[in-house]
């Protein structure tokens, strides 16, 4: 059982690319590494000859809804989740504005900045979704699925079950390719009163490409477009949404989070015999455990070259919390060994 969550303001704007940089190993970024693959790297090569012409974002928008089983106006095109998040706070008028931690802190950050004043719901025995946890009258309720940084899947049902009339619930989904058959996703079936923001960045190495989706009730989708800035999404990002919707590509997606399954299993299970509290049943692409002086863990593992994502700036979480992104087996093996020479 994880301990009671710490008190205090975090900064919600600190996110794990500040922890990298100098030559380290970098296990605190959630971003798959030797990204993109060949194919796609060409596509987006082959699009500069494009860029004379203003984006077109309708190839794009019917790729993600032939992916999702959806129509192309429940499909918002997005550069990255972070804008996704932005859309929704300058135009969803909340009256309670409800966000689930520990969770990925954007979300958040993006209300208070639209001026909207945030609740939190901190999750405990495991981090876990209880909606009895949710305030009846919250009229925005923002979740991560699975979570940021606490690797957790919440059942779809349960998800479903925050929503009720009168009721947005915005359930971001950036890591649900790492599930194998995305079984709790809820992009496909869309509740209403349910907004699913996702993300290209983290399976297929994008995140400076910035190229992301929000899919909603055709109402909102045209809304959030009224707010979003013209030709906001580049040709190149358009057309890594469009080749990574393609079927083929979700094929390959789906055989990597099979393959990262079984290394995050080894992983979790080898720091668990080492006597540290790993939130149980990770299903994302990093695992989240508490240690002793995380802190200064952390310093030391920069000292010898590899980089860790501290925990202690996402509310719910505290100085001993950490964030360790999965690598390959042998790039995990070596910080188990420098974990190893530290005592741990």
């Amino acid at each position: 059982m994880p301990p009671p969550p710490e008190s205090g303001e975090v900064d919600l704007r600190h996110h794990g690319d500040a922890e990298i940089g100098g030559g380290l190993a970098d296990f605190a970024v959630n971003v798959r590494t030797g990204m993109p693959p060949q194919w796609l790297a060409e596509r987006l090569r082959a699009s500069v000859a494009d860029l004379a012409a203003y984006p077109d974002p309708r190839p794009a928008r019917r790729a993600v809804a032939r992916r999702h089983g959806r129509s192309a106006d429940e499909v918002l095109l997005t550069a990255g989740a972070a804008e996704a998040f932005v859309l929704l706070a300058r135009v969803l008028a909340a009256r309670r504005a409800v966000v689930v931690h520990p969770q990925f802190t954007e979300p958040e950050a993006a209300l208070r900045a639209a001026g909207h004043a945030v609740e939190r719901v901190i999750l405990d025995k495991d981090f876990t979704l209880d909606p009895a946890a949710i305030p009846a009258d919250a009229d925005l309720v923002v979740i991560g699925n699975p979570t940021n940084p606490t690797s957790v899947l919440h059942p779809a049902g349960t998800v479903g079950a925050l929503a009720r009339p009168g009721r947005t619930v915005v359930v971001d989904e950036a890591f649900m390719d790492c599930v194998p058959g995305e079984p709790e996703s809820l992009a496909s079936r869309l509740p209403a009163g349910i907004v699913v923001v996702r993300s290209l960045t983290k399976t297929w190495g994008l995140a400076g490409l910035r190229a992301g989706y929000v899919l909603a009730d055709p109402h909102l989708t045209e809304r959030l477009a009224e707010a979003q800035p013209l030709w906001a999404v580049s040709t190149p990002a358009l057309v890594a949404v469009e080749a990574c919707s393609a079927p083929e590509a979700v094929a390959e997606a789906e055989a990597w989070a099979v393959e990262l399954a079984a290394e995050r299993d080894r992983l979790s299970a080898e720091l668990s015999a080492r006597g540290l509290y790993v939130v149980p049943e990770a299903r994302a692409s990093f695992l989240c455990l508490r240690v002793p002086d995380a802190l200064g863990i952390r310093a030391l593992l920069r000292q010898r070259g590899y980089a860790v994502r501290r925990g202690d700036t996402f509310p719910g979480l505290g100085t001993d919390w950490l964030r360790i992104a999965v690598r390959d087996r042998s790039s995990n093996d070596s910080l188990l060994d420098v974990l190893g020479e530290l005592g741990i």
